[in-house]
């Protein structure tokens, strides 16, 4: 329920104050939220108060003759945390004057002589009409988590892209061009703060945050609840959410471990048309949302973030550690961890990642593109999605495409809406060869690869959507993997006919299965699979079929 807009009272006399909050919850008590302060120091707290929480004040009804600082003060303090507010001043006869000047320093809307007895004649009708105009343009507040920080700032670019992708609403509020930025950083009242700050709905701060003490403020779980589970998946992504769908429907004790959030790469994806049963698309996000609910409906735990660091494995039971130190024991773990995109390795891009260089992301930062001209690196489906989905905000769309076309590496449908929106440009045999820029990107080097040419144009934003790389170092030796890190299974794992070495039992590894018994793969991050959701999907789904058969023998 959203929160009454406050009519706030302030008075340093006792009885005075008791008669203003009694006749002013009288007659606006049903609407609005009476708040009182007995001086102008205490009000201003309350109004720091009530600006982080983002709750709305409609009217100041303040006393002019206070110690220490007068109604006039106060209201020019005031006025900075709630400029929309309306101004009352209460005074003497003998402050009329005061009253009158403040009419052109504070711009007071009304004052009003004491007594104001009887109300119904001498206060409630000239607030009636206050308030009227107040309502008729009062826009309800965002209530949630807000991010204050600024666009060109790493920190901001990753604290925005986890809540986009873990689903959580929030506002964001750059402190460049946000007057409630501003308000909300003087409300905090403190010299020096770190940013990006963190304004939660119950008005707690917290500046410069770590994700993981955002997640555990916004109730996302990080820590297991059981000690042994029968299956761990590790990666969210759709390989990973579909094994915790069927795992936990099929009454596997199943818990899921994701680094950072829910849907892998295929969740950045602003709309995927050719997934099964969605003739009008969805976007990654969307499906990523519907596959964790359908998992926690089924009873599968989730942690988020999580990051698994290693996995041993004693035969009767696997232990896998995460980041934080914790240790959860398993009877079997499959690895979804999908692939991340490759980096940009030309000169200036790591300086500027998060701050106009971006792997991924378009959903999150499209915004912030509004009306600018904006590069993508990338001519595959993911970055095609992205093409299309930018060009909604941006004024001009030019996709960086190192081959002669996007025809060998892109789906017929997303090539055609590209070739049918006017402001995507596709420029194919070029690369990026350097990127400049102090605290943010502000130019690119585009190197045509046909005729030599070297150009330098300014550039805002650089998406990047390049390669595939597995990011499973972390697994040590553990299992057999390539050169590039993707992870043998099944029959790839066989040499000569041989089994893997150290391979226990008396059959050959299954198909998802890697050279470790009871640990499988599935996935982009599994060796030779395809890369699409609905093959991702499948082998999610598949895998708990080789999960039930290995506990069966063991």
């Amino acid at each position: 329920m959203a929160t009454r807009p406050v009519i706030l009272a302030v008075d340093d006399e006792p009885d005075v104050l008791k008669a203003v909050e009694r006749d002013l919850r009288s007659a606006y008590g049903s609407k609005y939220r009476i708040v009182r302060a007995d001086s102008g120091a205490q009000a201003l707290e309350t109004l720091a108060a009530l600006r982080l929480r983002n709750e709305t004040v409609a009217l100041f009804l303040s006393d002019q003759r206070m110690p220490e600082m007068t109604g006039v003060e106060f209201l020019e303090n005031a006025i900075h945390l709630y400029p929309g507010a309306k101004r009352v001043l209460l005074t003497a006869y003998a402050d009329t004057d005061a009253a009158i000047r403040a009419i052109n320093s504070v711009k007071i809307d009304h004052y009003l002589i004491k007594p104001w007895s009887p109300p119904e004649e001498r206060l409630f009708p000239v607030l009636n009409d206050l308030l009227y105009d107040w309502e008729a343009s009062f826009t309800p507040p965002f209530e949630g988590l807000r991010i204050v920080g600024h666009r060109w700032s790493s920190k901001t670019h990753l604290l925005k892209d986890f809540l986009a992708r873990n689903h959580v609403p929030y506002q964001w509020l750059d402190v460049e061009t946000s007057a409630d930025a501003a308000r909300i950083l003087q409300a905090m009242n403190a010299q020096e703060i770190q940013l990006p700050v963190a304004v939660f709905a119950d008005g707690q701060t917290l500046a410069d945050p770590s994700i993981v003490e955002v997640a555990g403020r916004i109730g996302l779980r990080t820590q297991a609840e059981s000690p042994f589970y029968d299956l761990v998946i590790i990666g969210g992504g759709p390989a990973g959410l579909a094994a915790a769908v069927y795992g936990a429907s099929e009454g596997l004790n199943t818990l899921l471990l994701e680094r950072e959030a829910p849907g892998g790469q295929a969740g950045q994806s602003s709309r995927i048309e050719n997934y099964l049963g969605f003739p009008l698309g969805l976007s990654g996000n969307e499906l990523a949302r519907r596959a964790l609910d359908q998992a926690r409906k089924f009873g599968a735990e989730v942690l988020t973030p999580a990051e698994a660091v290693a996995v041993h494995d004693d035969a009767t039971s696997k232990i896998i550690r995460l980041s934080t130190g914790q240790e959860i024991t398993t009877r079997t773990i499959l690895i979804a961890t999908g692939v991340a995109y490759r980096r940009l390795d030309v000169p200036g891009i790591d300086a500027l990642t998060g701050a106009g260089v971006y792997y991924g992301a378009a959903m999150t930062e499209a915004l912030s593109c509004r009306n600018e001209d904006v590069y993508i690196v990338g001519g595959a489906n993911s970055a095609g999605q992205a093409a299309m989905y930018l060009s909604k905000y941006a004024a001009k769309v030019t996709m960086l495409v190192r081959g002669t076309s996007l025809a060998d590496t892109m789906s017929k449908y997303l090539i055609d809406q590209i070739a049918a929106t006017p402001n995507i440009v596709v420029r194919p045999c070029t690369q990026v060869t350097e990127a400049f820029g102090s605290d943010h990107l502000e130019a690119i080097t585009i190197l045509d690869s046909q005729t030599g040419q070297s150009e330098q144009v300014t550039a805002t934003a650089l998406f990047i959507f390049i390669g595939a790389q597995p990011g499973t170092d972390w697994l040590g030796d553990l299992v057999e993997r390539d050169d590039k890190g993707f992870i043998f299974s099944g029959t790839d794992l066989l040499r000569d006919g041989h089994r893997p070495r150290g391979w226990w039992p008396s059959r050959n590894p299954y198909y998802l299965e890697t050279s470790v018994p009871g640990i499988f793969v599935a996935g982009d991050v599994r060796y030779g699979s395809v890369k699409r959701v609905a093959s991702g999907v499948g082998e999610g789904s598949m895998s708990v079929q080789f999960v039930h058969r290995f506990l069966a023998e063991v």
